[in-house]
């Protein structure tokens, strides 16, 4: 008896030493590479629509931002390397305007194609001179038609090569959806659609889009009845198998076009003043089943949740993430200054099961870099943590895509920025540029 209480107590000596010896344990977060400092006086280099703010072709990675003078900067790197060679353009944006951002993407060829500083202005758009290159084009037209209302100008690649452009031609609460095509080989765009979804003069579609890898385009959209974000409801849904020139309902059931309020298939009814946001995230899983990410506030609540709506067999089903705890409130017109981001959304297969994350920012967390992840969205059972222990101000999250769906390797851009509501400047001065990197497998 005698030897096992000295082993006992040699044992808790020991651990205790341990204890002390040992350094306590860091928190691991995942890498972050410095790009250079940009213009932060706003939330424009940081807002959830841009498609592409970083785009992977081959082995190389590509990113563009404003700096300080405003300037269109663009960057390219071997994938994982941490130099960045940096190139400003002659190019300047309106950057005091959030909306104005940069999207960019490159092409099967290799050239990169950029589109900068719109907001119901006419299009600024150029290419690379050669495969590789950061130096520009002058200014090019695309189809020369509907390219004088520019807003929220957005590239797709599709698995072949060729690029789809995507942009709202008119005003908010009065605008039509706009996609063109460029033809690789050929080096021309052309129109798909002129006026895909139509707000028929009484209001506008909000989208966010994607495209699969069988090249389905899916697009979901809230409709917006005037300027007020208050008037943002509802959750509708399409898709096409041809590049965007016909489009049908998730069942199948083909679409006569343009798309209106009366004939969309609505995914989720969501009303009036219930604090639904605009143009956040979708993304479809290997076998083409859509997620689209978002949030709102159900009725008789006051608190914003995030929610996920996607589809399970033949029915869309609506999953409340439910872990916020803060209320506020969305009215008014221009870009808002929100406690929480909108949300992007990725998934990827564990097996049999559909495995889902949500990245955001949330003052409840410190405006970090955050994700709510489950590994099995039909049995859902949701993890929040934070990805990185840095203020983000007023970041949105905006990330690859191509180089998710090719390795499955989150990249985002991340900024300290300060957004003041509507449009004015917060008089924060230049912020570095950071890419985060993320393998949510591990």
């Amino acid at each position: 008896m005698r030897f096992f209480k000295m082993f006992r107590y040699c044992l808790v000596i020991l651990f205790s030493l341990l204890v002390y010896i040992l350094p306590a344990q860091k928190k691991s977060f995942p890498k972050l590479v410095t790009v250079g400092n940009a213009w932060a006086n706003n939330s424009v280099n940081a807002v959830i629509f841009r498609k592409n703010s970083l785009v992977t072709f081959r082995d190389t990675q590509y990113i563009a931002y404003y700096n300080a003078e405003r300037f269109v900067v663009l960057g390219k790197r071997k994938t994982g390397a941490s130099k960045w060679q940096l190139y400003i353009t002659p190019y300047k944006g309106n950057a005091a305007d959030a909306h104005n951002t940069i999207s960019i993407m490159v092409d099967g060829a290799g050239f990169l194609h950029i589109a900068w500083d719109h907001h119901n202005n006419p299009l600024n758009y150029c290419k690379s001179i050669r495969p590789g290159s950061l130096e520009l084009t002058d200014r090019l037209p695309m189809t020369g038609t509907n390219e004088q209302k520019v807003s929220y100008p957005e590239f797709y690649k599709l698995p072949g090569g060729n690029l789809l452009f995507f942009y709202r031609n008119g005003a908010s609460g009065n605008g039509n959806l706009v996609i063109n095509e460029y033809d690789v080989p050929a080096k021309q765009w052309t129109a798909v659609q002129s006026n895909l979804v139509d707000g028929e003069g009484k209001r506008n579609a909000y989208w966010q889009a994607c495209t699969d890898a069988k090249g389905t385009i899916h697009i979901s959209w809230v409709w917006r009845e005037s300027p007020d974000v208050a008037s943002n409801h509802d959750m509708c849904y399409a898709r096409s198998s041809d590049g965007g020139k016909t489009w049908e309902r998730s069942n199948g059931q083909k679409y006569t076009l343009p798309i209106n309020a009366a004939t969309a298939e609505y995914v989720c009814k969501i009303p009036q003043k219930s604090e639904l946001i605009n143009q956040t995230s979708m993304v479809a899983d290997e076998t083409g089943n859509p997620f689209i990410a978002c949030y709102w506030k159900a009725p008789g609540d006051s608190i914003p949740q995030y929610h996920v709506i996607f589809k399970a067999g033949n029915k869309w089903k609506v999953e409340d993430l439910g872990f916020r705890t803060t209320a506020f409130s969305l009215s008014g017109m221009g870009t808002k200054r929100i406690p929480i981001s909108r949300p992007q959304i990725i998934t990827w297969r564990s097996g049999s099961a559909s495995s889902v994350a949500v990245i955001f920012r949330d003052a409840e967390r410190g405006d970090k870099v955050s994700v709510a992840s489950c590994s099995d969205i039909a049995k859902p059972r949701w993890q929040v943590k934070d990805l990185a222990n840095n203020a983000l101000g007023s970041w949105e999250p905006s990330y690859d895509t191509e180089l998710w769906k090719e390795k499955h390797m989150l990249n985002l851009f991340i900024q300290n920025v300060v957004q003041a509501d509507a449009e004015g400047n917060s008089g924060t001065p230049p912020q570095p540029v950071q890419v985060l990197e993320w393998n949510p497998k591990n």
